[in-house]
Parts: structure tokens; sequence; C-alpha cells
């Protein structure tokens, strides 16, 4: 659309004053009692008073750049100032295949929000980009229900899609949308990825998710579950039968914990914990369906300093409520809360509900009863050192600090690991560091001429946005090669 620069002159400096409009949040001791999301979504008017904060940067705007797949933000706000909602999410949806989804689990602090030039002006406030995207995709499915767009006619051409996380249902929509056919192998009874299986519904509700697959599925793409490849079906068997094969295979794999009485009844990696305190049986896998949710009891411990950690640390908080113990949560982190990597408006969120840290602490054994189940922790204090290879300065034990803290339970959340399987069990497919399969940064292209790949288990860990980037990018290259062989 084309901008009135000259409007936008005159009131840039009423816009950078004007007040930021809060999206309204539960209060934490009513969130304590579900599950589901916190945040409301904006009024229409509500969001036209906060899109008109914008002070319209000349292109390239800093938010724009800021985000991972180029969102036209200022052109999304202008249409959302003027009420031209459903044109706003469209515009969202050109760059984006997941809006509904980036919007919730984005950390717009470090990306969009981060960079808007509100967030060190006057009000010191940056306008709240991914409410405002929430918002006009929330009212356009309650306009237009699900939205299918257009389709390209069938070009003849067959790709399998491995994974059904972010990366592997961006591939297989815009592949799709080439004409091409799509079908998706996941090693989950239920399509989604980390999105179903490791993100907390208080955070992405699971029915999003599921709207989303949805929308896939109208799109004529055919999902196959519980069906590992590598383990179920081989590789080259899908290099065979299919024209093409993109690998979204994720990094779901907890990193391996070492101390003494890890294997103790009590002591829980990450990923079993989220998936048994927050999905339900219908999506569980078989393995945990009936187990039901996890007996926190009284003491709770978590271990790590991201994302996943604070998803613990809530969701413990949750059942301690439910299970009615006193809340008795606490995140121990081996450094200071200025190194941790996690979002910071998610430890505000965990400390307005109960949450304790820990800063500088680090566990040192876990400690059981005759029975096998964990009583307590020995702990050491940590000083920091010199930066170490990530820049941030290396937690050093401080020796004689170890002392001794009750606990019933002990989730360590150390981060994730590729899943080393397809590198395995395929000859000729180039993997590096722990199984993560070698990529082409721009095409996605691997050391098999079929197989592209992109996403968590090309770069390790990462963001959504970053992940559907680098599966978009591959998408294009497999739509390039199927066009020109």
């Amino acid at each position: 659309m084309t901008r009135d620069w000259a409007s936008l002159e005159i009131d840039r400096k009423a816009r950078a004053h004007a007040p930021v409009q809060p999206v309204a949040k539960q209060a934490a001791d009513q969130r304590l009692t579900h599950f589901e999301e916190i945040y409301s979504v904006y009024d229409a008017e509500i969001a036209r008073i906060e899109a008109s904060r914008c002070i319209q940067c000349p292109d390239p705007a800093p938010c724009q750049l800021a985000c991972p797949l180029g969102n036209d933000i200022p052109t999304a706000l202008r249409l959302i100032e003027e009420g031209r909602f459903l044109e706003a999410a469209n515009v969202f949806r050109q760059t984006s295949p997941i809006p509904e989804i980036c919007s919730r689990v984005c950390p717009q602090e470090r990306l969009c929000e981060g960079s808007c030039t509100h967030g060190g002006g006057v009000c010191n406030t940056p306008i709240q980009i991914g409410k405002l995207e929430k918002f006009v995709i929330e009212l356009q499915y309650s306009v237009e229900g699900i939205p299918l767009g257009e389709v390209a006619p069938d070009t003849g051409r067959r790709v399998a899609v491995i994974g059904a996380g972010p990366a592997g249902m961006a591939a297989a929509e815009a592949l799709r949308r080439e004409g091409h056919a799509v079908t998706v192998y996941d090693a989950n009874p239920h399509p989604g990825g980390l999105l179903i299986y490791g993100i907390p519904a208080f955070k992405l509700s699971k029915d999003r998710v599921v709207r989303k697959i949805e929308q896939l599925s109208a799109l004529g793409i055919t999902f196959v579950p519980n069906t590992r490849v590598g383990r179920d079906i081989p590789l080259q068997t899908l290099c065979e039968q299919y024209d093409a094969v993109f690998a979204g295979v994720g990094a779901n794999v907890d990193a391996p914990a070492k101390w003494e009485g890890v294997d103790l009844d009590g002591v829980y990696q990450a990923g079993e914990f989220l998936i048994r305190a927050n999905v339900p049986d219908t999506l569980k896998p078989a393995a945990l369906v009936g187990d039901g949710k996890p007996p926190v009891g009284r003491r709770v411990f978590v271990f790590g300093g991201g994302d996943t950690a604070m998803d613990c640390v809530r969701s413990s908080l949750r059942l301690q409520r439910e299970q009615e113990y006193p809340l008795d949560v606490t995140c121990a982190y081996r450094r200071t809360e200025g190194e941790m990597p996690g979002c910071r408006a998610e430890r505000a969120n965990a400390r307005e509900e109960g949450a304790k840290f820990a800063w500088l602490t680090a566990p040192v054994r876990f400690l059981g009863n005759d029975a096998g189940r964990l009583t307590g922790i020995e702990l050491i204090q940590m000083t920091l050192g010199e930066p170490d290879a990530s820049g941030r300065r290396r937690p050093v034990p401080l020796e004689g600090s170890e002392h001794i803290v009750e606990a019933d339970t002990a989730i360590l959340a150390l981060g994730y690991w590729p899943d080393p399987l397809l590198g395995k069990t395929i000859e000729g497919l180039e993997t590096h560091d722990w199984g993560l399969i070698t990529a082409d940064p721009h095409t996605g292209r691997t050391s098999l001429p079929k197989v592209w790949a992109a996403g968590d288990g090309v770069t390790g860990p990462d963001l959504v946005s970053t992940a559907v980037r680098g599966a978009l990018r591959a998408a294009r290259d497999i739509h390039r090669a199927l066009s020109e062989s």
C-alpha cells in the first residue's frame, strides 16, 4: 500500500508520546488454576489505538529487519490503525505460514519489538506487535474460518516431509501451494512437533496447533503419524518413492545428564515432564498414555536457564496448586540472571506466579531413599570466571560451598540435542555435532542429491521463526529443482 509520508511526518511526535495499550493478562492466582493461555486478545478499538503508535519508520523498518521472516510490520500496523483488520492479517500471511503460532511463541522482545524505535524512545515501550498480530489472525479465523488460499494445479511431483513440527509444516505448505503432492511422516501420534509436545498450553493453546493442521489437511497434505523415519521406514525408501525429501526432524532429544542419582524416581528430563504435565492422553505417545500428570510434591527444583526451564517452572506451579501443595518451585541456574538466555517476559510471569530463583547454583548429585525415590539434592555455589566460547562468563564451582536441600521433584531443562537416527541409518548423509544434518543455509541442500533439510535438526535448538525461515528457503529450492528436472 502507499504510505502518506507527509501526514506521518506531522504526527510522528504525537505518536512517539502515545501511551502503550497493554493486553489484559489474568491475575497470577487465577491462571495457576488452569493450563490455558493467560493473555486476552485485543478488542478492535484498543488494537487500533495501539497500532496508531507506530511512526511508520522509513523502509527498511527496524522491526521488519529484526523479524526472521521479514514480516511487513509497518504496513500491517497501518492497516490495523485504519480498521482494515483482515487485510492486515493477510499481510502477515504473505511472509509467515504460521502467524497464529509465531504471534504467541516468538520472543518479540528480542526480535521485532526489541528493535522498535519506541523501545528506546520517549515512552520506552515498544509497540505490542505480537499481540496485534494475534488479534488480526484470531479475527480472521472468526470471520472467514480456516483460510485456505491458493494452490497451484497438480504438478505430478511427490515430496516426502520428515517431521511435522514448525519446519516440516512450513515446508509442506509451501510445496503444496506450488502444486506438489506432499506426505508428512512424524514419529508422534499427532502432527505439531514441539508446538504440541514441548510448548505448554498456557503459552500456545493446543487447539491453535490442531487448527493449523486442519488447514494443511484441507490443502491436500497427507500426514502419516507414529512413523519414525530411520526406524519404521528407511530414508532410502523415501528417496526411492518420492521426487524429493525434506527433513525437518528438529532437536528434541534431552541433553544427557551424568550426575549421580539422575535415575531416581522424581528426577525428570524436561521433555518427558512437559509431555506428561501438559499433553492430554488423546495426543500423548503410547508409552505415556495413562501415566497421568507427574506428582510433583512439596519441593520442586528446575535446573536450567532457557525458555524450557521456565515452561517446567510454570507447569510445576500449576501442578502443585492442582495437587493442593503449597507453592514451592525453585529455578536453579549456574550463572546470574543477566546471563540467562530465556525470555524476560516468561521469567516475569513465573515470578508473578510464585517461582523462586537460585542464581549461581548447580547440582552435584541427587539423593534418594531405599525405595529409589528422590529426597534431596546436593548443590554447590558457583562464581563467574572468564568468558567461554559463548561469550558468557564461565561458571566456576566455589570450593566448600556444597550443601543439601530437601526435594521431591527435580527437572533437568539442560537443552536439547538433535536426533542422530537419520545420519546413523543412511550412508552418505553428512552430519556433525552429535547428529546435526549438514545443509546449505540458503538452499537446505544436504550431501544427498534428493534430500533437503532445515530447522533445529540443522541449526540446533533455535526459534520457531528461524526454523520456518530455513524451511521456506529449502522449499523454494526444492520447487526450483523439481521444476527444472
